[in-house]
């Protein structure tokens, strides 16, 4: 039997709809690609108003979270819809914490009323959580909150903290950005440290080694992806599909949310790039998705490009219906051919329609 007809046999029959691997992936009109990647297995990443969204979405879709990453950020909801509450308790030195068992309660309520996914969901996940002890912005008592509040949902054994000397308020990278112990734009540390690496290691368990990270950013309209849940995203997000999975190959999906002043109308697409999540996407079957927040100095006032963790965009922010969140999971959708209208796998027949858990 020929080569050709014993592919589309096993495409037509035996994997029901797979594509050639020589084909480029079909692209909708937003420009994102449609990727063979299963959105019921996602890990997220963050700084600081990156790392409150990416533990959000996490505690929001927890059916579809397998673990998270937080630089720099503190516990879930730590504002709680309250600006002055995230200036005063969830930002600075931490002499005025957030109460960790006023947090478990509101975390608990919010699970009875079905405003976030069952609580149980979170127990097998791996959280990594790290910390500069230079950092100036989220002190050390804010940060322990966000471990306080994630051992009563997911085993202790998953859950690994990091402090490191020397490091400031930004993400660290082994070679790209400026000092590892300040903050300045854009909050990409020169750390001869790896976090990227770090984190999807403790995300992924075994890596292989990294490969170069160098093919081009895909560029896609976000307020087409997101729908009208994406007002108060930038016109433009970021995605890196290493080349085996532009070819069809079944891959793995890594969100990762800039911080406040990081955004793409700060500093381009250098989180995007010099982040050193592409690295590990190359070699491992990764795509990241760089989703970006546009700044805004009125309605929603949010004029440092924050990912929004204390509610400018409405009292859900941290919850199934908040719109960034609804914003991102419509771009999920999207990639792994999921109707962004139902939530049914549009591949998928009777038999197999169901995603493994």
């Amino acid at each position: 039997m020929k080569k050709s007809i014993l592919v589309a046999l096993l495409c037509g029959v035996v994997l029901s709809g797979c594509s050639g691997q020589d084909e480029p992936p079909q692209v909708d009109e937003s420009g994102l690609p449609r990727l063979n990647i299963d959105p019921f297995r996602v890990t997220v990443s963050g700084l600081s108003s990156g790392a409150y969204m990416a533990q959000q979405f996490h505690f929001a879709h927890s059916e579809r979270v397998r673990g998270a990453a937080l630089l720099a950020g503190g516990p879930y909801d730590c504002a709680q819809g309250s600006l002055a509450t995230a200036l005063t308790q969830c930002m600075g030195n931490g002499t005025n914490p957030p109460d960790s068992e006023q947090l478990l309660a509101l975390i608990r309520q919010r699970a009875d009323q079905r405003t976030i996914q069952p609580l149980a969901n979170l127990r097998q996940d791996q959280v990594w959580l790290f910390r500069g002890q230079r950092d100036q912005t989220v002190g050390d008592a804010i940060f322990n909150r966000a471990q306080d509040v994630y051992q009563q949902f997911v085993e202790p054994a998953n859950i690994e903290q990091i402090t490191r000397a020397e490091t400031g308020h930004l993400w660290p990278t082994l070679t790209s950005g400026g000092d590892c112990a300040g903050s300045e734009s854009p909050y990409l540390g020169n750390c001869n440290y790896d976090a990227a690496g770090e984190l999807l290691a403790a995300l992924y368990g075994y890596l292989h080694e990294p490969g170069s990270g160098e093919r081009a950013l895909v560029t896609f309209n976000q307020h087409m992806a997101g729908g009208r849940f994406a007002d108060s995203l930038a016109d433009e997000g970021y995605l890196y599909v290493p080349e085996e999975c532009a070819q069809g190959q079944a891959c793995s999906l890594h969100i990762s949310f800039h911080g406040c002043n990081q955004h793409s109308a700060a500093v381009g697409d250098r989180f995007a790039r010099e982040s050193g999540l592409n690295r590990w996407a190359d070699s491992n079957r990764l795509v990241i998705l760089y989703p970006q927040v546009r700044p805004s100095t009125t309605e929603p006032m949010n004029p440092q490009g924050c990912w929004d963790w204390w509610g400018y965009t409405g009292a859900d922010y941290a919850t199934l219906d908040g719109l960034q969140i609804e914003a991102v999971l419509k771009m999920i959708n999207r990639m792994a051919g999921v109707n962004v209208n139902t939530d049914v796998d549009m591949n998928a027949d009777t038999e197999t329609g169901t995603p493994e858990d």
